[in-house]
């Protein structure tokens, strides 16, 4: 679409059509512009408009943003910015709300909106949130963006069936990095339905991925240690305290994933099952993705399913690889028959060890080394480990070329 020769960047305004039910709200907002340089109001609308009076509207001012009262009708509202998002024009969509209202700010976010901005309209959060939008549309700006010199280690563990112990195996793997490496790990639930690490780890869940997405591109390390909750020497991003089924944006959790590689040493992501849509996306992103299964035979059947999505969405075979959890002398199967049955390599397999792992459960902490498990997660870890230098630094991932198709076919 036409930039109506303003670049908005900072100190120039980003052309808008602004939808306000509310009176109040319109004047409110632009009575803060003057001041905030942000937006250039070219047409304004009073309701919510259907798709084909928008659409006219979109024709005639041809606006590089669309600024939607979310405080009269939040659904309706929601309904408005869903026909935005979809309607494959170049458009920036902000909420406007009079209250720093949480749920409006998760329902537009779902719905497609890109910012949301609350009364009073503070001139200075309007130049910060207009540059989010410009750096995010721009792929973010590697001049003036916060960067450290190497960027972290992104681990991925997810299973294949649910009851596979990969939350645990997530947990305690993370401890272990952090022991072993000296270095910062970033332990961060994904499962936003059914997440259990809080629970596990006794933390109160006061923020979660969700709240990492809706300040996605102002996340940086200084933020990381607000937002992550620090326990037994790690830092920990649980799942929200109520399951929340939100749609999943790309570009958000993009950057949060890249703000996470440059904040922290290791990230250990603790994944739903594979099949579900973050898995896939977050696993497109992962540098090593392991599968959980277990040796009971409907987790085997469903491990080789999973291996075979993972390759038909386009991930490099050799990120992949499996973890058989619960392994015991009895079931009979060797490493060689399993990595033939799953057409990809066997990582580590780990022990069934009920009551040392149920202990450090009941007790929110890292198992010890005197149990089997403990120790076979403590051997994975300095594994993982081994190929990095003291600290688990890399040099600066390449997070563009070599990852981007997978990511458009988990999309």
């Amino acid at each position: 679409m036409s930039w109506n020769g303003r670049t908005g960047g900072a100190g120039s305004e980003l052309t808008a059509l602004l939808i306000a039910c509310d009176p109040r709200l319109s004047q409110d907002f632009q009575d803060s512009l003057p001041a905030a340089k942000t937006f250039q109001v070219l047409g304004e609308m009073s309701s919510y408009p259907p798709p084909q009076t928008l659409e006219m509207r979109l024709n005639q001012y041809n606006p590089q943003a669309v600024l939607v009262d979310l405080s009269s009708d939040l659904e309706a509202a929601a309904g408005v910015i869903q026909y935005l998002a979809g309607c494959g024009r170049d458009l920036h969509i902000v909420g406007l709300h009079l209250n720093n209202d949480s749920p409006a700010i998760l329902r537009s976010l779902r719905a497609g909106a890109s910012e949301f901005l609350h009364a009073p309209f503070d001139p200075q959060v309007q130049r910060e949130a207009v540059a989010r939008l410009v750096r995010m549309r721009q792929g973010g700006d590697p001049e003036t963006a916060p960067r450290r010199e190497f960027a972290g280690n992104l681990i991925a563990v997810s299973s294949t069936k649910p009851g596979s112990g990969s939350s645990t195996i997530a947990v305690q793997t993370a401890f272990a990095l952090s022991r072993i490496t000296n270095s910062r790990v970033l332990l961060a639930d994904f499962d936003l339905m059914g997440g259990a690490l809080g629970f596990y780890l006794k933390l109160e869940n006061r923020y979660s991925l969700i709240d990492a997405m809706i300040h996605a591109e102002a996340l940086d390390p200084e933020n990381w240690g607000s937002l992550a909750e620090p326990h037994g020497g790690i830092d920990i991003l649980p799942a929200p305290s109520l399951p929340e089924n939100v749609e999943i944006d790309n570009s958000r959790l993009s950057y949060v994933l890249d703000s996470m590689r440059h904040s922290y040493d290791w990230i250990v992501v603790d994944l739903p099952m594979i099949f579900q849509r973050i898995s896939m996306i977050a696993a497109s992103q992962a540098d090593r993705i392991f599968l959980v299964t277990t040796s009971e035979l409907p987790s085997l059947h469903l491990a080789r399913k999973s291996v075979a999505l993972l390759e038909q969405i386009g991930l490099p075979k050799e990120r992949v690889q499996m973890l058989v959890n619960r392994i015991s002398r009895w079931d009979g199967i060797g490493t060689a028959d399993l990595e033939k049955l799953f057409n990809c390599p066997v990582y580590a397999s780990l022990p069934n060890d009920y009551f040392p792992l149920h202990r450090a459960i009941s007790l929110g902490q890292p198992l010890g080394l005197d149990g089997d498990l403990g120790k076979a997660i403590d051997s994975f870890a300095s594994k993982l480990a081994s190929p990095n230098v003291p600290g688990g630094k890399r040099p600066a991932a390449d997070t563009g070329s070599h990852r981007s198709g997978a990511m458009s076919a988990a999309h």
